[in-house]
C-alpha cells in the first residue's frame, strides 16, 4: 500500500490544565515523539502487517533523519520520502491533560513542500492493485494527484482530516471515506455526537461520492456505511492516557487490513482495536492490539 501525507516530530507536554490567555502553567513533563498524520498512519499500517511505501517530505535536519529511522524500524519503506533542502522537519506542539484530551498546534515545515512531482514518483505503485491512504495535512495538489494516479485496481482510503471541502469528482474516486464526528458534522451540516447521528451522516455522505463512509466516534467506536452494510463497531475498553494519534492509528490499521484482503467490517473492527490500544499510552505512534500493556 501507499501512504501519502505528513511527517512531524511531536513535542508532547503534559499539564494539569490548560492556561487561560495571559497565564503561565508549569508542565508535568515533556517528551519528543514521532508524529504527523501521514507518518502515524504509515506506522500503524506497518504494525497491522501491510507492506507500506511512504510518500512525504522531511527537512534536511537531524529530526528528519530520526523520523525516517523510526518508520523504517517497523518496516515502512521510505525511499519516496524527499529531504527538502533548506527546510525544517514539521513540528507539532501537543498539550495533554490528565483526562487524556489534547490540543495541537502544527508548524508544517517541510510538509508544505510536498508536491505533485513527489507523488508522481509513486505512479508505478498506484497504477497497480494497491490501497492508497491519504489525508489533508499536506498541500491539496499532492493529495489530489495521488487520487488521480490511482488506477482501476487501486482502492482509495481518504481520511478527511483536517477537514476541507473537496470537489465532487475527487470524492467520487474514494472507496472509503474516514471522518470523525467533527469532520462528519462539517461535511454533513448537522451535529454528529451519537451512533444514530453518525449512521445518518454516513448515509448522507455516501451521496457525495465515496463508496463507503466510516465515522469514528472516539470511545464509542465507529460506524460503517456501505452497500448492504450499516454497522456500529464499539471500541474495546482501555484506560485512556492520551488520545493523540488514535484516529490515525484507526485509519492506518483499516487501510492495511483492506490491503491484506479483509472486508470493510473486519477492517473497521481492527482499526477500532488499534485506535483504542493507542490511547493507552502517551504519544501519537500506534500500538498494536494486545500490546497496550507496553511500558510508556
Amino acid at each position: 500500500m501507499v501512504v501519502v501525507g505528513s511527517a512531524n516530530v511531536d513535542y508532547l507536554i503534559s499539564v494539569d490544565r490548560r492556561p487561560v490567555p495571559g497565564e503561565t502553567v508549569m508542565a508535568r513533563g515533556l517528551r519528543t515523539l514521532g508524529g504527523g498524520k501521514g507518518a502515524n498512519q504509515a506506522f500503524a499500517a506497518a504494525l497491522a502487517g501491510a507492506e507500506v511505501h511512504f510518500v512525504a517530505c522531511v527537512g534536511d535536519d537531524a529530526l528528519g533523519e530520526q523520523r525516517m529511522a523510526e518508520l523504517a524500524s517497523v518496516g515502512v519503506r521510505t525511499a519516496l520520502v524527499r529531504r527538502a533542502a533548506g527546510s525544517l522537519t514539521g513540528l507539532a506542539f501537543i498539550t495533554v491533560t490528565p483526562d487524556g484530551e489534547n490540543d495541537i498546534i502544527v508548524a508544517p515545515g517541510a510538509n508544505a513542500a510536498l508536491g505533485r512531482e513527489d507523488v508522481d514518483a509513486a505512479a508505478h505503485l498506484l497504477a497497480g492493485p494497491c490501497v492508497l491512504l491519504a489525508q489533508l495535512e499536506v498541500p491539496h495538489p499532492a493529495t489530489a494527484r495521488a487520487i488521480e494516479l490511482a488506477g482501476p485496481q487501486a482502492r482509495v482510503v481518504l481520511n478527511l482530516s483536517p477537514w476541507r471541502r473537496l470537489p465532487a469528482e475527487l470524492l467520487g474516486r474514494v472507496d472509503v471515506l474516514v471522518v470523525n464526528e467533527v469532520e462528519a458534522a462539517a461535511m454533513w451540516g448537522s451535529p454528529v455526537g451519537t451512533v444514530a447521528e453518525a449512521m445518518e451522516a454516513g448515509r448522507a455522505l455516501r451521496g457525495a461520492g465515496p463508496s463507503a463512509v466510516v465515522v469514528t466516534l472516539g470511545a464509542a467506536g465507529a460506524v460503517a456505511v456501505a452497500d448492504g452494510l450499516e454497522e456500529h463497531v464499539p471500541s474495546p475498553p482501555v484506560e485512556v492516557v492520551d488520545t493523540t494519534g488514535a484516529g490515525d492509528a484507526f485509519a492506518g490499521a483499516l487501510a492495511a487490513r483492506r490491503a491484506l484482503g479483509y472486508d470493510l467490517l473486519e477492517a473497521v473492527r481492527y482499526g477500532a482495536a488499534m485506535g483504542s490500544a493507542t490511547t493507552s499510552r502517551l504519544g501519537a505512534q500506534a500500538v498494536a492490539p494486545g500490546t497496550s500493556s507496553l511500558s510508556c
